[in-house]
């Protein structure tokens, strides 16, 4: 029998990313995957990154993860979102050539030491004593494991619907896992089902782009990865074209609501309400006329164009219809229909903070089996299930981010509250979103990533010596002082601020609003040339050390808590002065530490205060 240190069960972003961490932190590792070719798949829109998404491509990058370099390697078009709100909620986002990417991702998996490959289906998940032991696959292999990570994305239960017709599915052309979801059953997880869809994808060579808005790659490009010095020029970038729904596309769609299976009652799962159907655009937003229609390339060598913002379920000849009333789509021939897609996911707070289950011990899950949706997502708990999967293979610690990281809000927020929706990472849902930026990623979790062995040593070090760069000249500019009456005085009324009246120093010019970097530098001839990630953080930290030093501040009261440990046998009966209702929310979620405790809904203060006290008690107890 075949054993192995880590089985992956999947090969989309999430199962990319936990085979990979597994692999590179020295365990024997096995995806099992319905096909080679679909490894990498970009299953919906060709696009990584946006707003709260782009921070977790950057913190999956620091860790040494892979979604950020193939991101960089087949961008199409790169955009800096929220360029003009304050750097921490900007995120990055990139169009990437969709067949490109899968193929970077295939290469990079089939060359990675540790890792191998099985194309097939996995039946049975294989548990004694419970603990995980191993899978059964559908040509009947017994496949021995001392973890199991699965992400099977949409094709846990797959349904797909397109108007009345029903197809079993996890993305056109593929099966569904529909044993695997029994199997899970079978351990005693509760299987549901969430919705999502994509839009039907036109031909670019029918698409008259002559009248509607262009919008251009930023110039130059920002690269997602930290490992990435720049996008070379050669590197070939298209635009993106934005057009609108009309009246008579919403004449056409408000007239067929009942072959729409969200509305006909086909459908009873849960939608996503931030990337909604078209359908539920009308349903949610009937006062809007128009809405917006992203049209993206899906790369060089194909003509296909996906129409972001019209993902339905309705019937191919209804689609056919609605995209010829949207201005410059008239004559656009439909080369795929979209589709709804129902899916089974697990309840999320069944899980650790490590994505292993509580259920069976060796088991984790990522993705959207979790409940979420997004690349971005999956790839980031595929990459912290890879790493906890890894690390109790080889009898060690578990690897925990606590919220002042996206991804550490991300499985926060699943492993303590669940979601009855799918989740989407936005910038809103982090606390602390000063300290917490895509431009520090690789300061705040390179060294995490460089001591689990993804990181490669080399790339370590390069983040050292940028922040050294950066420390040092954020030093220099403390101690540089210019005085009135020069010619910066002049650049300062240029740009509508205040000449100087005594002495100051250029740390201290450059906290004001108006004043740039570039606008004072050549006041010091020892200022060296700092590239513009160097220069820009250096500027956001000067500007903001007040709000960051208070946000800190406000990380340094909560971590004691956040911390503290809950032991897995916790009793919750022994603690006195809790509440029966409160007492049965801490059974049923079981966290495991305080800090999560203390974010679980109607977990007062006053019980997380009782619960210091006990634990510390028994803490002295034991010793």
């Amino acid at each position: 029998m075949n054993t192995f240190d880590c089985i992956v069960i999947g090969g989309g972003h999430a199962g990319v990313e936990a085979a990979l961490a597994s692999a590179r932190m020295g365990c024997q590792t096995l995806m099992v995957t319905l096909s080679f070719d679909t490894i990498g798949q970009m299953s919906c829109n060709p696009a990584i990154g946006g707003v709260g998404k782009g921070q977790l491509v950057k913190e999956i990058d620091a860790l040494g993860g892979e979604m950020g370099l193939a991101a960089d390697r087949t961008g199409i078009q790169f955009f800096q979102l929220n360029t003009s709100k304050g750097q921490a909620v900007r995120s990055s986002r990139c169009q990437s050539d969709r067949k490109q990417y899968k193929l970077y991702m295939q290469a990079v998996v089939s060359s990675q030491a540790n890792l191998s490959v099985k194309e097939d289906k996995v039946r049975e998940i294989l548990v004694e004593g419970g603990s995980v032991v191993g899978i059964k696959t559908a040509d009947g292999s017994i496949l021995a494991t001392k973890t199991l990570v699965i992400t099977a994305g949409t094709f846990l239960n797959g349904r797909m619907h397109m108007g009345t017709q029903i197809t079993p599915g996890g993305r056109i052309g593929d099966q569904a896992s529909n044993r695997l979801a029994d199997s899970i059953r079978d351990l005693g997880f509760k299987v549901r089902m969430f919705k999502t869809g994509t839009p039907p994808r036109l031909d670019g060579n029918t698409i008259d782009f002559s009248n509607l808005d262009r919008q251009d790659s930023d110039n130059p490009p920002v690269p997602f990865s930290f490992r990435t010095p720049f996008i070379p020029k050669e590197q070939k970038l298209l635009p993106c074209h934005i057009t609108r729904t009309t009246q008579k596309t919403h004449d056409i769609i408000r007239a067929n609501f009942h072959l729409s299976p969200m509305y006909s009652g086909q459908i009873q799962a849960t939608g996503v309400r931030y990337c909604p159907s078209i359908e539920d655009k009308l349903k949610k937003f009937a006062d809007k006329e128009t809405h917006h229609v992203f049209l993206e390339p899906e790369g060089l060598d194909t003509s296909e164009y996906y129409p972001n913002g019209i993902s339905t379920g309705l019937p191919a000849d209804v689609q056919q219809q609605m995209v010829h009333s949207i201005p410059g789509l008239e004559k656009a021939v439909i080369v795929r229909p979209g589709y709804s897609i129902e899916h089974g996911v697990v309840d999320a707070t069944d899980l650790k903070p490590t994505l292993e289950t509580k259920k069976v011990i060796g088991l984790y899950t990522a993705g959207q089996i979790n409940g979420t949706t997004g690349y971005e997502e999956a790839g980031a708990q595929g990459l912290v299930a890879g790493i906890n999967a890894a690390l109790f293979a080889q009898g060690k610690e578990p690897f925990i981010l606590g919220r002042q990281s996206y991804i550490g809000v991300l499985i926060d927020d699943l492993v303590t509250k669940g979601t009855e929706e799918p989740y989407r990472m936005f910038t809103s849902r982090v606390e602390y979103r000063l300290i917490v930026r895509e431009d520090n990623a690789d300061f705040r979790l390179s060294g995490l990533g460089h001591a689990l062995g993804i990181l490669p040593e080399k790339d370590y070090i390069q983040v050292q010596k940028k922040y050294e760069r950066i420390a040092k000249e954020i030093e220099h500019l403390r101690e540089v002082k210019v005085n009135p009456g020069t010619e910066l005085d002049k650049i300062l009324e240029d740009n509508q601020t205040a000449p100087l009246r005594q002495q100051t120093s250029l740390y201290d010019l450059l906290k004001r609003p108006q004043v740039t970097y570039d606008m004072i530098s050549s006041f010091d001839g020892t200022l060296k040339d700092q590239g513009p990630t160097v220069i820009a953080q250096v500027e956001y930290e000067i500007k903001y050390e007040g709000f960051i030093s208070r946000q800190k501040k406000n990380v340094e009261k909560f971590k004691h808590i956040e911390y503290i440990m809950i032991p897995a046998n916790m009793n919750y009966e022994e603690v006195p002065g809790l509440s029966k209702e409160i007492r049965e929310k801490l059974k049923r979620f079981a966290p495991t530490t305080l800090g999560q405790a203390n974010r679980i809904s109607g977990v007062t203060p006053v019980a997380i205060s009782l619960m210091m006290v006990y634990l510390k008690k028994l803490k002295e107890r034991k010793t």
